[in-house]
């Protein structure tokens, strides 16, 4: 092929992929990273005020020191970190080029096609595939370059886990969230159980808004942070914040949401009667919860859920469900899923069935998305590097 074949790619300029672009430099490889969006594009839409769970130690890469006055460091401490990293090491980042393929070309006759055998077997054959990753920036230009690896750095936190209800599509409905003054005097409904629901939740309060949450378990998440739950929970039961538990949400109205509680659970769990209440039942239906599993974030109501429906007031709507990784253009690139959507690969080498092709970071989580953290997943990308070199060498 008349073509620059690099020897590696990698989709996502986090600190998952900063990591294996700094160590594919160390090694002498040819290597460029694609960015859809900014450098650590995860952490820059992450609310302004926003504080780590963790300390600044464990957020590093590349061996360079994270300093920070604080025990837990800020967001802006962080992006000014990683554009230390990328500086420092003068890394080969592409921004605002959006991956729409990766296809496994035959370079030569005698190829192993697309859906070869368990990830991280002998090299018969490897010489003669090639990717071939197209792109499309935000003005538009689309590319495709060509390497004979490419890693998947992607994280997830650009695909929100959707409801597939009616109304999530209003334009007052968000399923990020960023900064409460906006919302001083209004209705916000928060749905979800986790850190952001709580945070958000909190800092909705404390600017004036009037809040409830929605959320389908009994309770808050158990992984909330250990400062956090004493003062959600305090919010909760003195009413400032109203709270729908053991319910789900199978509707959004320009002004409402429509929430439907199983009252066979613990009494549906309807608690406070706050600033936001103004619910209005809107008819119920006697029966049973169906035995749906609660441990994605998922907080619409799954198919057959009975119980007592109720129309809450609703000026803005924010659906903090989870973030998942895009299954889609994995397996368009022939990677296969296990029952947890995440890919199958070996835990080794981080390569997954399609050979030369491996998974980083966020990128090898599916649903179960709380067990990759920058503190882990920071590591991965070393290690594919050192397989990918191997191969070269």
């Amino acid at each position: 092929m008349n073509m620059s074949i690099r020897d590696v790619i990698i989709v996502g300029a986090g600190p998952s992929g900063l990591s294996a672009a700094i160590a594919a430099k160390q090694r002498g490889l040819d290597y460029q990273v694609l960015e859809q969006g900014v450098l650590v594009n995860s952490i820059y839409r992450f609310p302004p005020q926003m504080v780590f769970f963790t300390t600044p130690e464990l957020l590093e890469i590349g061996g360079l020191p994270f300093v920070s006055p604080y025990e837990k460091p800020t967001r802006i401490e962080a992006l000014k970190y990683y554009r230390k990293v990328a500086d420092t090491y003068d890394l080969q980042i592409a921004y605002e080029e959006k991956v729409e393929s990766i296809e496994r070309e035959e370079e030569r006759a005698g190829g192993a096609g697309g859906a070869g055998g368990a990830s991280g077997t002998g090299g018969a054959g490897r010489e003669d595939h090639v990717f071939a990753v197209t792109t499309r920036s935000t003005r538009g230009v689309q590319r495709v370059r060509h390497a004979r690896n490419v890693v998947m750095a992607i994280g997830y936190y650009d695909h929100p886990v959707m409801l597939g209800i009616p109304g999530e599509d209003l334009p007052h409905v968000h399923h990020y969230y960023g900064e409460p003054h906006r919302h001083h005097r209004q209705r916000v409904v928060v749905v979800g159980g986790g850190n952001s629901a709580a945070d958000s939740a909190l800092e909705l309060y404390r600017a004036g808004a009037h809040v409830t949450i929605v959320h389908r378990a009994p309770q808050l998440k158990s992984t909330i942070k250990y400062w956090v739950r004493p003062d959600i929970e305090n919010r909760i039961k003195e009413g400032s914040v109203a709270a729908r538990f053991n319910a789900c949400v199978t509707a959004i109205r320009p002004a409402s949401v429509i929430v439907r509680s199983d009252r066979s659970r613990a009494a549906g769990r309807l608690i406070g009667s706050g600033p936001n209440d103004g619910s209005v039942p809107v008819g119920s239906s006697a029966g049973t919860d169906s035995a749906e599993s609660l441990d994605a974030a998922v907080e619409a109501c799954a198919p057959g859920d009975q119980g007592v429906d109720e129309e809450i007031p609703a000026d803005a709507v924010y659906l903090l469900t989870g973030y998942r990784a895009d299954a889609d253009l994995l397996c368009r690139a022939g990677v296969a899923l296990n029952n947890r959507a995440a890919p199958v690969y070996n835990p080794e080498t981080f390569e997954t069935n399609v050979p030369g092709l491996f998974v980083a970071g966020g990128a090898v989580a599916g649903i179960d998305t709380g067990t990759i953290f920058i503190e882990n997943g920071r590591f991965h990308g070393e290690k594919i590097i050192e397989v990918i070199a191997r191969r070269c060498g």
